[in-house]
């Protein structure tokens, strides 16, 4: 297996965690990679930065149950021109778990977060992902 050539290119540049964070912060839907029988799955999600934290509201189910797992998760988030004339993305890899301690819990109830989508009942649970680690890219073209 060949390695991935991670040199800085022409037009693209290496972010720090706190432009990560920051860029993270303009934006409110990311995708969370969660481990489904052993398989990978994407599922769009609403969040909110707390404290260095990603916070999700979120139903009983596949997202809630790998977080509870203490797994380790992956967090995408980016933002794009679609004229392809700039873009950033950034990428979170952290243990994800369920936030049940009664003070967190009703810090997280404030959040301006609502649920990517309702299904299973109301969105009451919220989940926590840490951000162990933290990398991001930007691009820009120049015209012409």
């Amino acid at each position: 297996m060949r390695a991935m050539d991670v040199r800085p290119r022409a037009g693209l540049e290496v972010l720090s965690r706190e432009e990560c964070l920051s860029l993270m912060a303009t934006v409110s839907v990311g995708r969370l990679g969660v481990s489904i029988d052993a398989l990978p799955a994407i599922l769009p999600v609403n969040f909110v930065l707390l404290r260095e934290q990603i916070i999700v509201r979120t139903v009983p189910g596949t997202k809630l149950d790998a977080a509870a797992a203490q797994a380790v998760v992956a967090f995408e988030v980016d933002s794009y021109d679609p004229g392809g004339k700039w873009g950033w993305s950034v990428l979170v890899l952290g243990p994800g778990s369920q936030i049940t301690d009664p003070s967190e819990l009703a810090e997280a109830q404030t959040l301006p977060l609502r649920a990517w989508a309702f299904k299973n009942g109301p969105a009451d649970r919220f989940l926590r992902i840490e951000t162990t680690r933290v990398s991001g890219r930007r691009f820009r073209h120049s015209d012409g």
